[in-house]
């Protein structure tokens, strides 16, 4: 089954539907974003989590060491790289920490794609001038369907309850991110969230 990640999390209602809904993954952002939470607002929530959901953390060419910090702080399952982080990156941010590391790759038109040796998956997002991800924009999914990304990978970027299936269809991902798809005025929407799953697990 297409494993489900919910990112952006940051209120504790967010929390009360995601264990309502059981998703497999929740995504907490620790780098600038409209989206940002600290460590002491994260930790909270995820006090709050069903232990069975796994702990995401999200961060955008932010400094090893602090990354290192919040991610043994909190107890995090996976650390997710959103910016520019190089192989050597991955490579001694492993050292340290003994979980998944997953890299981002932005995807922009008849460009080719440079799959990170070092990551444990990657994740599929749209390029946007000025920002690493959550822009709610699909890319051209049929641009990468011929592929071979030789990882497990996460598709994101403008999913949402309406084109989900059809996305999963092309694609066929690992995993499917989802955040402002299933926001309304900037808040996470239970209806929203709930159709979306519906739809995966169709």
């Amino acid at each position: 089954m297409v494993k489900i990640k919910f990112c952006g999390l940051r209120r504790i209602e967010d929390i009360r539907y995601v264990n309502i809904l059981d998703i497999d993954y929740a995504g907490f952002v620790f780098s600038k974003s409209k989206r940002i939470v600290n460590k002491d607002q994260a930790r909270m929530l995820i006090e709050n989590l069903d232990p069975e959901i796994k702990r995401v953390g999200v961060f955008v060419n932010e400094e090893i060491n602090f990354v290192t910090d919040v991610a043994k702080s909190l107890y995090l399952d996976v650390v997710q790289l959103h910016g520019e982080e190089t192989d050597e990156y991955i490579d001694s941010l492993k050292s340290l920490l003994n979980i998944e590391v997953w890299k981002a790759i932005r995807i922009r038109i008849n460009e080719d794609i440079r799959i990170p040796e070092k990551a444990d998956k990657i994740l599929l997002d749209t390029f946007v001038v000025g920002l690493p991800g959550g822009s709610g924009i699909p890319f051209d999914w049929n641009s990468v369907s011929n592929m071979n990304l030789n990882k497990p990978f996460f598709l994101a970027g403008g999913l949402n309850y309406l084109n989900v299936e059809r996305a999963i269809e092309i694609l066929k991902p690992y995993g499917v991110d989802v955040s402002s798809g299933i926001e309304t005025d900037g808040y996470k929407d239970f209806e929203k969230m709930r159709l979306f799953v519906e739809k995966v697990r169709e």
